[in-house]
């Protein structure tokens, strides 16, 4: 089992995290969130953390809530990340996000997720480099399918790399803030499908459409456009069957989740046997300034050239 956390954020940082919070650095501006997996203390007093903070959400409810600001900020600001591959040791363009103050308690970004977009750029170049290798082939697009994709951080890092890119999130809005990004990003050209993840994957897999890349980040609990129920623990087997058929010759597959309880032993036991190349299978966290490592969700991926 691996534990991976990103390496090259310059536009964020987690300051500190313990007492179901955490501080973190979105740019210029310091927000206090709630953190159900810090039940440690805080190694920062409560004073330093007003101090620094900019804005703080207080919940309503376990789903909602609202932002007190402690100093003057906007309700929207701006991020980016310089991907890049170490195994290649290319870097990519800069992909921006455009962050805002949620009543869901996000902002629009999940830091952590660099390790995955970094793992996505460097396999996309990989496979656009071995294509270009094989005589009249030097064309094919490498086809790349974020599930629950979010504000877009995946795609973005797909496209940046050159992949032709699939973007399915069952919110509009959500959708539409990618689409921003990806403007932000001045990339173009991704497709953007609103609809039920599982559903989707089931049509690709009637179709016999194929990608060489997947990633698929699903919630705990989630609704479709039209109501269809996503419940992780009974929906996920059948989701992973149905995309390991919507997979190329040459391909690579991740798969991220974020629950608590959650083992990365399970995400093995979903993908062995059924991925017949090298599995790797761990934890994805944050590491504090002030000295904790903060889990946020475990994962599996291979690949296949």
């Amino acid at each position: 089992m691996q534990l991976l956390t990103p390496q090259h954020w310059v536009d964020y940082e987690l300051l500190d995290c313990g007492n179901f919070e955490k501080l973190e650095r979105f740019g210029q501006y310091i927000t206090i969130r709630p953190e159900p997996q810090a039940v440690w203390d805080k190694n920062l007093s409560a004073k330093e953390w007003e101090r620094m903070a900019c804005v703080r959400f207080e919940s309503r409810s376990s789903s909602s809530g609202d932002w007190k600001k402690l100093k003057p900020m906007p309700e929207q600001w701006k991020i980016s990340y310089k991907v890049q591959s170490s195994k290649l040791r290319t870097e990519g363009g800069s992909i921006c996000f455009r962050l805002g103050l949620t009543s869901f308690k996000h902002v629009g970004v999940f830091p952590e997720q660099a390790v995955n977009w970094e793992y996505i750029y460097d396999a996309i170049s990989t496979l656009k480099t071995i294509a270009q290798a094989v005589p009249d082939r030097g064309a094919e697009p490498v086809r790349f399918l974020n599930l629950f994709a979010y504000t877009g951080g995946a795609s973005l890092a797909a496209r940046a790399a050159g992949a032709d890119v699939t973007h399915v999130d069952s919110i509009k809005q959500v959708v539409s803030w990618a689409r921003e990004n990806m403007e932000l990003s001045n990339l173009d050209n991704i497709r953007w499908v609103v609809e039920d993840a599982l559903k989707f994957v089931k049509r690709e897999e009637k179709r016999g459409n194929r990608y060489h890349g997947i990633i698929l980040d699903p919630p705990a609990f989630g609704h479709g456009p039209s109501g269809e129920k996503w419940k992780l623990e009974d929906n996920i087997n059948e989701m992973i069957k149905s995309v390991l058929n919507l997979l190329a010759e040459k391909h690579f597959l991740i798969l991220n989740a974020y629950s608590l309880g959650f083992s990365s032993l399970i995400i093995e036991n979903l993908l062995k046997g059924k991925a017949r190349e090298h599995l790797q299978t761990g934890e994805l966290y944050l590491q504090a300034k002030s000295g904790n490592k903060l889990p946020l969700g475990v994962f599996g991926r291979f690949r296949n050239f």
